[in-house]
Parts: C-alpha cells; sequence; structure tokens
C-alpha cells in the first residue's frame, strides 16, 4: 500500500509544483532609472509607477527603480533603452531632445505661464505627434510627467533684468533651446550632466544654474547658492520613456498595464510638483537664500531670436505648440 502510494504522491507533487512555482517563474524584472534625489517628485512618482504595475500585471512585471543615476544618468539611459538594454527612464525634455530634437520646442522661453497650461499642450495634439516622432528613435512616451517651471540661481549677484546675466557662467542642461535663451540673455551658457552639479557650484566651476525649485532642494543646490531669481524663463517636462524593443515584447495586457500605471503616477507627480512650487520658496528662504521676483516683459523681449531660430527648424511644431499654448492660457 506505501509503495503504491509513494509514486502517486510524487506524481501529484510534481504536478502541483509548476502552479505553485509559475508566477516566480513567470516574473520579468525591468529597471527604471532616473537622475533625481530622494524625496523628489520624479523620485517619489517613479516609485509610485513601480507599485502600480507589479500591481496591475498581477506580479507578472516588477520594476526596479535606480534613482540619482544609479543606472547611469540621462543620456547613457537613452542609449540603454535604444540598445534594449534598459526597459525605462524618467527622463528629461532637454536630454531627450538629443535624440529626438523636436522635443525642445516645449521649452520656447516664456510658453507657459503655470504648469496646468503646459500640462495642456503635452496632453493634446502637440504631445501626439512627440510621441509618434520618439517610437521613430526607439522610444516609447508612456506619459509626460512633470519638471517644472524654471528659475536662475547663482552666487554673483540677484538677476533682476536680464543684464545682470551678462558674463554669469550658467549651468544648462545638454539642451539646444536652453543653451540659446542663456546666450540671448547675455550669460555664459555651459551644459554638463545633473548629477555633476552640486560639485561644480561647490568648487565655482560654474556661477549658478536654472532649474524648478523642487529640483534645486531635493538635490541640496541651495546649499551652494546665494540667490534665486524667479525669472520663469522655460518649462521642463519629464517625458517617461520605455524602450520600443523591449515594450513591443509585452503582451497587450501588459502594455496597457504599464501605460496605464504611467498615467496615473503621472497626476501623482503633477500634483507633487505643483505642491512643490507652492512650498519651497518658505523652506529655502529659511535656510538663508535670498529670493527676488522679476518682471519677465524685458526678459521676454530679449529672446525672441530664440523663437525666430526654432520657428525656422519645425516651423510646423512651434505653430502647433504656440496655438495650443494660447489656448490653455485662455
Amino acid at each position: 500500500m506505501k509503495k503504491a502510494f509513494l509514486p502517486l504522491l510524487a506524481g501529484a507533487v510534481l504536478a502541483a509544483a509548476p502552479v505553485a512555482l509559475a508566477p516566480a517563474w513567470a516574473q520579468q524584472v525591468l529597471r527604471l532609472a532616473h537622475n533625481a534625489a530622494p524625496g523628489n517628485p520624479k523620485s517619489d512618482a517613479s516609485l509610485k509607477f513601480a507599485e502600480l504595475v507589479q500591481q496591475k500585471t498581477n506580479g507578472r512585471i516588477k520594476v526596479e527603480v535606480g534613482g540619482s543615476a544609479q543606472y547611469g544618468d540621462d543620456t547613457e539611459a537613452l542609449t540603454n533603452m535604444r540598445l534594449g538594454t534598459l526597459a525605462f527612464s524618467a527622463n528629461s525634455q532637454g536630454t531627450t531632445s538629443g535624440i529626438v530634437p523636436q522635443f525642445a520646442v516645449l521649452g520656447l522661453p516664456f510658453l507657459f505661464q503655470d504648469l496646468p497650461q503646459a500640462w495642456k499642450v503635452m496632453d493634446g495634439p502637440a504631445g501626439d505627434k512627440l510621441k509618434e516622432l520618439a517610437r521613430q528613435k526607439g522610444l516609447v512616451v508612456l506619459a509626460f510627467w512633470d519638471n517644472g517651471i524654471r528659475h536662475v540661481s547663482n552666487n554673483v549677484r540677484p538677476i533682476t533684468r536680464p543684464e545682470d546675466l551678462a558674463g554669469v557662467k550658467v549651468r544648462t542642461p545638454p539642451d539646444p533651446i536652453t543653451v540659446d535663451i542663456f546666450k540671448a540673455l547675455g550669460a555664459n551658457p555651459t551644459p554638463m550632466p545633473f548629477s555633476e552639479l552640486y560639485i561644480a557650484l561647490q568648487q565655482g566651476v560654474v556661477d549658478g544654474q536654472e532649474n524648478p525649485l523642487m529640483n534645486i532642494y531635493s538635490s541640496k543646490l541651495h546649499e551652494v547658492q546665494k540667490y534665486v531669481s524667479l525669472t520663469g524663463h522655460k518649462y521642463e517636462a519629464t517625458p517617461l520613456l520605455a524602450s520600443r524593443m523591449i515594450f513591443d515584447t509585452l503582451s497587450k495586457d501588459d502594455q496597457k498595464a504599464v501605460m496605464d500605471a504611467a498615467a496615473e503616477a503621472g497626476v501623482f507627480n503633477r500634483t507633487a510638483s505643483q505642491k512643490a512650487d507652492a512650498d519651497l520658496r518658505g523652506t529655502m528662504e529659511a535656510a538663508g537664500v535670498k529670493f527676488n521676483t522679476v518682471d519677465p516683459a524685458p526678459f521676454a523681449a530679449k529672446t525672441q531670436s530664440v523663437y525666430a531660430k526654432w520657428e525656422a527648424e519645425y516651423p510646423d511644431l512651434v505653430k502647433l505648440v504656440r496655438k495650443e499654448a494660447a489656448a490653455a492660457r485662455n
């Protein structure tokens, strides 16, 4: 009886084993890279996205998040996604424009007065066009997250008029439109990776930089900057990108789950971004940073050449973005 029972028992265990172990065998681990510090809305939204993907795929996909450039900076992330060795990146508009130049158009100077205006444009026909262009370059735009309206900080003097920027070495992202803006304003734009910025400011390699308040604070740049001037000179998106090579291998159900997770985490990101802009001035002033507001009109007048250059390069897209921005303002 015992001998007869043992094969039956072994057979039952073997039959049951694949069912019990299948979820572990089937789980796909995909990495997400970003360059933000912990506590930044980009970092928090990336963790939220990972949580939602695992939930919405019933554990079939696990997203491992590497923040603070742990999986490489934005440029490396773009290269690796196009090679199919990295799945996702909460990247930057400026760096993405190195692959898809048209992304830079979202950063035309003084295009948006507030964040909701920018979101309306990205969620409309202009955003759809950028998604199409990105896919042609091996990237899938899962969602347009937010990287805020940008302001200038520096250690030389408060910036109250364009002339105050004369000769000031300002770190910019490796983004041609930001370089164009600061050249037009008379500054000395110095592109460099964000991961190198704190030390560059600390050592005086550059005098200043430009970022939304949330990036200045979460990366502790206010510790090595005396002045923040609320120029509001341009907007930056955070495109949440996927490798087309990897994304296209997912089942339709999992593709939908990833897209839904990106959109849901995007709402979380935009809400946190807007709150950070409202809250952080007082926090940094208490730490000793001197803030000043500016009249944007003379800055906008000085940067009209940027519109002329980019309109000549991408007339249809610039026309569309300007039209959508005007509609959002109204």
